[in-house]
């Protein structure tokens, strides 16, 4: 069986043409099918350049016309354009299209509204369906590009929920960023509505439902204090905080994750942000805390959770179950007095990370702070 694809701009007369013929030679010949496909005049450029360069041809025309190798597979083998087809039908099947440049003229026209009219059709019902918008800070990372399919292959978020993912990072990685938009957009998830690159800080979160904080300060002693580490992450976050105050949705909820004060970072968005309800900021515990809490389990022979006791006012990582897109701490558990030092500590740590780094702040901005 032959199986062509026609293909041209929805207002080529020669794609009209070329359409009709094949519309034709299906109806009239058991083994002969076609599919056809339209664009709209201001995309058949790019779109013909993507399709030519993917498969090896040269062609700079509408139509364009291959014929596809269903018995054994593989690309499809170019047949050209307008020309090509009618001495093909021609020579094939003895059939030859006799119409004239005005009727070509007139279904041209009549392509180009009907497609006009689909697009229109697709954008509304597009429109009845709004994507969950999700923003990924420091998005050149490796790990956003590995973050990426676990959100939009349905299995976070629901099989039935589109979403909208928002890349930002600063100029110094929009070439990154741009690679990560092209590969995610390669892969075709259904429901990726829309994938793009942000650069221009003011402009971020807007109408974020949800906002992933990857922002890192690695470690590094040898070459700064402690306490400079802690003044980074306060900045960072004394940056985003009124972006997404301003910018996001009422409900936004903010997920702080990353190698590094992972529950620094989402005390500090709570404290410069605190219109952002303080349930809806989370932490992720880092693999270094996992790993070490799980160390901690084994030696003491306890469960790896801790609740009890911890201070107001800091992000600690706690065992929570969710329910009706709520959660809440799994108090029944029991804990030993030695777990509850070692929590203790934890959270004194905790506290004083804080107390750095609004000091830092405070010293940075005396006449804000009082």
């Amino acid at each position: 069986m032959a199986k062509f694809v026609v293909a041209g701009k929805a207002n080529c007369p020669y794609y009209a043409k070329a359409e009709l013929l094949a519309d034709y030679l299906q109806t009239n010949l058991p083994n002969f099918r076609f599919h056809k496909i339209t664009q709209q005049p201001d995309k058949w450029e790019q779109w013909l350049h993507d399709i030519c360069e993917t498969n090896g041809w040269e062609h700079r025309q509408s139509p364009i016309i291959w014929r596809e190798l269903l018995d054994r597979g593989g690309k499809g083998q170019l047949l050209g354009g307008l020309n090509d087809f009618l001495e093909y039908a021609q020579r094939y099947y003895g059939i030859t299209s006799m119409m004239l440049m005005e009727e070509m003229l007139d279904i041209a026209e009549e392509n180009l509204q009907a497609h006009l009219e689909i697009v229109k059709e697709d954008e509304e019902i597009k429109s009845l369906i709004k994507p969950m918008q999700i923003w990924i800070t420091s998005a050149s990372v490796p790990i956003c590009y590995h973050l990426i399919p676990l959100l939009a292959n349905g299995e976070v978020f629901g099989m039935t929920t589109e979403i909208s993912i928002h890349l930002l990072d600063t100029d110094q990685f929009k070439e990154i960023l741009c690679g990560i938009v092209m590969e995610a957009e390669d892969m075709a998830f259904p429901l990726l509505r829309s994938i793009s690159e942000h650069t221009k800080i003011d402009q971020a979160f807007i109408d974020a439902d949800i906002i992933i904080v990857l922002d890192d300060v690695p470690l590094n002693l040898e070459v700064k204090s402690r306490e400079n580490h802690i003044r980074e992450v306060s900045e960072i976050c004394q940056v985003y905080a009124p972006l997404i105050e301003k910018n996001a949705k009422s409900e936004v909820k903010v997920i702080s994750s990353g190698k590094t004060f992972a529950n620094l970072k989402a005390t500090m968005l709570r404290t410069y942000g605190p219109s952002i309800r303080p349930e809806n900021i989370i932490a992720i515990a880092t693999s270094w805390e996992s790993a070490a809490k799980a160390m901690l389990a084994r030696k003491l022979n306890v469960n790896t959770a801790g609740q009890f006791c911890i201070p107001e006012g800091i992000i600690f990582s706690m065992p929570v179950r969710f329910q009706n897109g709520n959660w809440e701490v799994m108090t029944e558990l029991e804990i030993n007095e030695t777990t509850q030092k070692v929590l203790g500590h934890l959270s004194h740590e905790l506290v004083q990370e804080k107390l750095v780094a609004l000091k830092e702040i405070s010293e940075m901005h005396p006449y804000e702070a009082e």
